[in-house]
């Protein structure tokens, strides 16, 4: 190994250490713009690595890297199948690698939906110029023309003389020819696809099931210490003072320290740290934790009082937000107003796997974490920010979680884990409970709606007016995020005199994105109010939105297609069978919604018995998202967003009082239950050549008002406050 071997990152000294292990002698595997400048020890044994997310070896081994973060949604498998697709390599065969941070890999997120499309076409060019070396690489090995070479699972073809070559068998030539411009490779025609739109399942899955896979709370170092981390339980609070010096003589307790934090609730607040030999350990010197809080101005606050506040400024105008048109002199002169309110309640992301993070500090001040994260990017330049450590002296390991929905794109846990290992320079892993988890999240914003349609003598929607009362974090200036509104979508965009006005409740509540933010509310608003005017004014709801959407075409800003929202909904009440009559306490409800560039059209089937008892039997959902990935991820993200915001609009309720956060745990925050769960959620894609969006989030928004306007065609009680179990839904 040459002196300069010392700059190698430690991810490709062990690339180098387990192939040697295996019996090779191969070069060192360098990033691709040093790569040309190496001299390697030995040319006839060369891994091939045209990019950061190829690498196949002489073995024959294929390796793929992952580069976003998994959590369940399916990423692991679907952007190594984007891969593969252009490679041409048979997917079984191929070893698939979970990214770490690394700026050769590019943006490295996961959320918005966003996995799919940014990646795309990147990761398709990266596979066809790997392929293209390939071929390069045979060409030149048999001394024939490339267009005569064709490729499929792993090897390239000379059909004229039968000649064929493996690409580990390829891959020490192809590492040694210069890589071309990768927008000169032709890529695939979509038509040749042969994985891409298949069923596969998740490359994790064996693993899962059999318990080997290792996600946050799984990791373990030598030395390891288990922390815990007591908050103020009202946002805000510091320490005034704790029994420290009684925490620290429990048995298996190492450290017991405040620290002091700061006010972004984001980072890193005040509280108290245990650090102990295990969990048994730190979880019982917890108990017997003693803290005298300062709890500051948030203690006053409760949902109570957020919900007198948004009554009294539902009387008051707001600021207005979306002007179209002139709706107080379109509603005045209308032949009938329509009025409605509603609103939803703050709630948590409950992910199955509560926060955690193990963090590893360094004799030279660094710290390597092992972190479920859904944009290690952002942990690196908050502990930066926060702690002051270098971030070249920062490395993220993204390990498996057990869940995210938005949650793991904030990282108090890791600013926190990181803070403790730095103070008392020991490896810990910080360790939530549930009761962590549920009272110290960043909710789904709470909000209020207060609505008017205007229609004129045929019964056609000429204006509408919205007063929006939402929160703010410690402000109100400005919603808190995911709190804003976004009033470009539908039916705002299809209604010719349009006003919305705003009021922001000053809270401290933390907020923070959960699956589909926004308009995973607003949907059941606009949706929910469609159905009423539907039903207002003897409308098929169906046809109304038909009619509403108009003739097919774009509607700037957002880039809302009209007529892909139309085909949705046509083929959602051809699957459902729409129209159907049944007896009463037993119905149909439709929705549709667009959001994270994904149309989706909902229908539920529901029944309510006398005694208020909702059964859910069966949902179709069809989307048109573009081309899919991988089909049994796709099903699987929609069938997930269905059960997800079914059990979100029948059950959850994130409450407050004296500022905390009153349910800690699924007896009083239920998640929905197999025996609730609808027994067929069927799911139809329409095939389009538009680009491929994500699909984590766009199924969620229109469940929540399809089952509550099934539950108005079963029984004729309107939802409008959710969640449900808030509504008296028995009837005679």
């Amino acid at each position: 190994m040459s002196a300069d071997s010392s700059a190698f990152s430690r991810r490709e000294f062990l690339r180098l250490t387990a192939l040697a292990g295996g019996g090779f002698a191969l070069g060192y595997v360098l990033p691709r713009d040093l790569l040309a400048q190496a001299t390697p020890l030995d040319n006839t044994l060369r891994a091939f690595t045209p990019n950061a997310f190829i690498r196949i070896e002489p073995s024959g081994l294929v390796t793929l890297v992952a580069k976003n973060p998994e959590f369940g949604q399916g990423v692991k498998t679907t952007l190594p199948m984007i891969l593969a697709e252009e490679l041409d390599v048979d997917f079984a065969s191929v070893r698939i690698e979970q990214g770490n941070l690394d700026p050769q890999l590019g943006f490295q997120l996961s959320g918005g939906s966003t996995s799919v499309p940014t990646n795309y076409l990147p990761l398709r060019r990266a596979g066809a110029v790997a392929r293209h070396q390939l071929v390069a690489a045979a060409a030149q090995t048999w001394n024939v023309p490339a267009t005569e070479l064709t490729t499929d699972k792993g090897r390239v073809k000379h059909a004229v003389t039968g000649r064929m070559l493996s690409y580990g068998e390829l891959a020490t030539k192809a590492a040694q020819l210069p890589l071309p411009d990768e927008n000169s490779v032709p890529l695939k025609p979509i038509a040749d696809f042969k994985l891409l739109g298949s069923r596969v399942g998740g490359v994790d899955n064996p693993a899962i099931v059999t318990g080997r896979v290792r996600f946050g709370l799984d990791q373990h170092v030598p030395g390891l210490r288990i922390a815990v981390f007591e908050k103020c339980p009202v946002f805000g609070g510091r320490v005034r003072s704790a029994n420290l010096d009684d925490i620290r003589g429990q048995p298996g307790v190492r450290h017991a320290f405040v620290i002091e934090g700061g006010s972004d609730l984001e980072t890193l607040v005040p509280g108290v740290a245990i650090v102990a030999d295990n969990t048994w350990a730190a979880f019982n010197a917890r108990r017997r934790l003693r803290v005298d809080w300062d709890f500051g101005p948030g203690a006053a606050q409760s949902t109570d009082g957020f919900d007198r506040e948004a009554t009294a400024r539902a009387t008051q105008p707001g600021a207005p937000v979306l002007v179209a048109g002139d709706a107080e002199a379109a509603l005045a002169a209308a032949a009938r107003q329509l009025t409605a309110s509603y609103s939803y309640p703050y709630i948590a992301h409950a992910t199955m796997e509560p926060m955690n993070c193990t963090a590893i500090p360094k004799p030279d001040g660094g710290l390597e974490l092992l972190v479920p994260t859904q944009m290690p990017q952002r942990v690196v330049d908050q502990i930066n920010e926060v702690l002051k450590v270098p971030k070249n002296k920062i490395v993220p390991k993204v390990v498996r979680m057990g869940g995210a929905f938005g949650r793991r794109y904030m990282h108090d846990y890791a600013m926190e884990a990181a803070a403790i290992a730095l103070k008392c320079g020991e490896s810990v892993k910080l360790t939530w409970t549930r009761e962590d988890d549920m009272r110290h999240d960043f909710y789904r914003p709470t909000g209020w709606h207060h609505l008017r349609a205007g229609l004129d003598a045929a019964g056609n929607f000429v204006a509408l007016h919205d007063r929006f009362i939402t929160v703010g974090l410690n402000t109100s200036e400005k919603p808190g995020f995911c709190a804003e509104f976004v009033g470009e979508n539908f039916p705002f965009n299809a209604v010719p005199h349009v006003r919305v006005e705003q009021h922001i409740l000053n809270t401290n509540i933390p907020l923070g994105p959960l699956r589909a933010p926004v308009a995973n509310t607003h949907a059941f608003v606009t949706e929910s109010f469609l159905d009423e005017i539907a039903h207002a004014t003897g409308r098929d709801p169906l046809a109304l939105r038909l009619d509403l959407l108009g003739a097919d075409r774009v509607l700037p800003k957002i880039n809302f297609n009209t007529g892909r929202m139309k085909s949705v909904l046509r083929g959602v009440a051809d699957d459902a069978k729409w129209g159907r009559t049944f007896p009463r306490g037993e119905g149909l409800g439709l929705a549709s919604y667009y959001s994270h560039a994904g149309y989706f059209a909902e229908v539920v089937h529901a029944s309510v018995a006398p005694d208020g008892t909702l059964k859910v039997h069966e949902v179709w959902v069809v989307a048109d998202v573009g081309p899919i990935m991988n089909l049994s991820g796709a099903e699987n993200q929609v069938q997930g967003s269905v059960v997800d915001a079914l059990g979100a609009a029948w059950l959850q309720e994130i409450t407050v009082e004296r500022g905390a956060v009153v349910q800690g745990n699924f007896n009083d925050y239920p998640l929905l239950r197999i025996d609730a769960a609808p027994p067929r959620v069927n799911v139809r894609f329409l095939q389009s050549d538009n680009p491929p969006t994500g699909l984590g989030e766009p199924g969620y928004p229109p469940l929540p008002p399809a089952l509550c306007n099934a539950i108005f065609a079963a029984t004729g009680k309107r939802i409008r406050r959710l969640p449900l179990t808030r509504n008296d839904l028995r009837w005679s």
